[in-house]
């Protein structure tokens, strides 16, 4: 059977290898907040799963001012740090630090291995990132606790997968 290469489904091969070999979790768009652009919900259930006292102290869990506040400050550290450096080193907040990814660990530590599992990996297809009525999508984008990371667009029909990747 020949391979679908259309736009659609090069996506749905990648997802697919994503969620059923590498353990990704399907993401769903809406679960994408627009304003702070994070996936609210896998962030909050890392949080919550992790540093159950942090996701307390920011309520994470409802839709308030104290929560915005933390958003914000995140989005702020996102655009001045970048995500990998967030990713690494994590975010202050006020009295609240918060990790925001457990590295690999070394063999033997087995609360370094316990934490690691609990990082939540994720993809979400065809991702509405526009705040007005453009409606304007991205094809892919895979998510670390939340946090987006890489993005994979499908749309030159004259470019190869291979070309896509090596131009960014």
């Amino acid at each position: 059977m020949p391979t679908d290469t259309s736009e659609k489904g090069l996506e749905t091969i990648v997802v697919q290898s994503l969620v059923n070999d590498a353990g990704y979790r399907q993401g769903e768009p809406g679960d994408f907040d627009r304003e702070y652009a994070v996936d609210l919900a896998k962030l909050t259930e890392f949080v919550n799963e992790t540093q159950p006292k942090a996701y307390e102290a920011l309520s994470l869990g409802e839709d308030c001012p104290r929560r915005t506040k933390f958003l914000g400050r995140l989005q702020g550290e996102i655009a001045k740090r970048g995500v990998i450096d967030v990713l690494r080193l994590g975010v202050n907040d006020g009295p609240v630090a918060l990790d925001l990814f457990y590295g690999t660990p070394s063999v033997g530590n087995l609360k370094a291995q316990e934490l690691f599992t609990k990082n939540i990996f994720s993809v979400t297809r065809q991702l509405r990132y526009s705040q007005n009525e453009t409606q304007l999508a991205l094809d892919l984008v895979v998510f670390i606790n939340g946090l987006p990371e890489p993005v994979l667009i499908f749309k030159l029909s004259t470019q190869t997968f291979l070309g896509r990747i090596l131009l960014g």
